[in-house]
């Protein structure tokens, strides 16, 4: 393998994705990789702050399934960036599913606090329904495309029957619960609505076992520990790409040129792209000649990308339990069950149906996470802060009844105006099936040529069934490396 040990590789991006690809291949022998990134920072969708005295995730806040089986749990362990309680076995154990719900707070927009008693039914119908989605295409397709539909008639055909002996003001708590659930999986899955995924791809997504845990000192403490690991000079920074030229005939001198924005040309022997797939929604007819496959292209534009925003508040005083961890917000007037609002200029905080206490331990710290997706989080997004400031406010003021409460920061992320990601991460839209994330994953040019694995990709929306998550994307980095690793041994 030695005498290709200095095959040239670039890396466009610098995100978890890009990190996780260049390590592995430098510690197999690589001598000449280069990361070429966009910004002026490496992380890509990963990046942490303050407010206050807490650490807030602006980007990436989670470790879903921190157990054996998750490589980001494995790599912050060895770095030591965890809680002594995301280690324990019985943390790894839990099985995400049936993993302990988080203490909440209910309130109406009505100004009452209810008791999570009272709205239990409508959970247990909400998970109940979201775990029992269709996983195979013999389902019916067609009359029931969406999980938003599945889920809608199902609520309606079952508490018809079961919730009709409920006097009218706790029936409308119950769906209005909904509701809210219903908004909150929109942020799961940065979707506008429920009704834009995919009934049977839904499933698709793996979890792995262990209650999902954060970063203490911020999910930016794990790419500095890699980073530390890295030669220094190994990444150009503030280097966008214009065009990435491949050769799709059989002759090929040196195979790939990357074209610079600032008209550098680099050549190469192999190149590995980790932009976001809404970057290459918007800019594949640029940043590729010749054109990519109809195939891939077809299956950049099937799989869906949203945004989640966050919205993050600092208060002098917690107006919330001190246990709690989670505050669930119900509209008393929303009719219908529904996971968007009308009339998005005027009632874009409506899409808000929870925030998460960020500071549980900190003393004299209160900040909480407001989560908002789709049009609604576009819209926030062009607003000035002050605007938002007044609207979270009012909000706060209607569901506790106390016009006391004022929010002292606010801090506001703005993933869709961002211009190298573009949104948030993907998820399976209508339509969608495993094979588009294989396409996804497909190098360039097909196999058979003479000059295979010119193009190659990864990042969160090229893995099959860990999209959308920090492991997924640190996943499909390794991947690539491998692939190529393989192809010189």
């Amino acid at each position: 393998m030695a005498e290709n040990m200095d095959a040239k590789i670039v890396i466009i991006g610098c995100g978890i994705a890009g990190i996780a690809a260049a390590q592995r291949l430098i510690e197999s022998g690589f001598t000449n990789v280069r990361i070429l990134e966009a910004t002026g920072r490496s992380g890509g969708r990963i990046k942490s702050s303050r407010l206050g005295n807490a650490v807030i995730e602006i980007g990436a806040a989670f470790i879903h399934g921190p157990s054996e089986k998750n490589p980001v749990f494995c790599l912050a362990r060895d770095y030591d960036l965890l809680d002594p309680k995301a280690l324990t076995p019985e943390n790894q154990a839990v099985d995400v599913d049936e993993g302990p719900p988080q203490v909440p707070n209910w309130f109406t927009s009505s100004g009452q606090k209810v008791s999570p008693e009272t709205v239990e039914p409508a959970l247990e119908l909400f998970y109940k329904l979201l775990d029992s989605t269709p996983q195979s295409k013999s389902h019916k397709q067609g009359s029931l495309p969406s999980v938003g539909d599945f889920i809608k008639s199902e609520v309606l055909k079952r508490t018809a029957k079961k919730w009709k002996n409920k006097d009218k003001s706790s029936r409308r708590l119950l769906l209005g619960a909904i509701n809210t659930l219903l908004k909150e999986e929109c942020y799961s899955s940065a979707t506008h609505s429920m009704d834009e995924l995919d009934l049977v791809g839904f499933s698709m997504y793996q979890s792995i076992k262990g209650v999902d845990c954060t970063f203490p000192s911020g999910t930016e403490s794990l790419i500095s520990s890699l980073m530390s690991e890295l030669p220094a000079d190994l990444v150009s920074y503030s280097r966008p790409v214009r065009c990435i030229h491949w050769s799709n005939s059989e002759s090929g001198v040196n195979a790939v040129t990357v074209e610079c924005e600032d008209g550098e040309r680099i050549s190469a022997d192999h190149v590995i792209v980790t932009v976001s797939l809404g970057y290459l929604k918007k800019h594949n007819s640029t940043l590729f000649s010749p054109a990519l496959p109809d195939q891939k292209l077809q299956s950049i534009q099937k799989i869906g990308f949203g945004t989640c925003d966050k919205i993050l508040v600092e208060f002098e005083s917690p107006w919330w339990d001190a246990d709690c961890e989670i505050i669930y917000l119900v509209w008393d007037d929303e009719e219908d069950i529904s996971d968007h609002v009308s009339d998005i200029s005027k009632n874009w905080i409506r899409k808000i149906s929870s925030f998460t206490v960020v500071t549980p331990s900190e003393r004299g710290n209160h900040v909480l996470c407001g989560w908002i997706s789709g049009h609604e989080a576009e819209h926030m997004e062009t607003l000035p802060e002050e605007e938002v400031r007044r609207c979270i406010t009012e909000l706060i003021h209607a569901f506790t009844g106390d016009h006391t409460i004022t929010p002292k920061t606010i801090v506001c992320t703005r993933w869709f105006h961002d211009p190298w990601t573009l949104g948030s991460y993907c998820h399976p839209a209508i339509g969608c099936s495993a094979q588009d994330f294989k396409n996804m994953m497909e190098p360039l040019p097909k196999r058979g040529k003479k000059q295979p694995l010119q193009v190659l990709f990864a990042g969160e929306a090229t893995h099959p069934f860990y999209y959308s998550s920090l492991h997924g994307a640190l996943l499909s980095g390794r991947r690539e490396a491998d692939r190529l690793i393989s192809h010189y041994s």
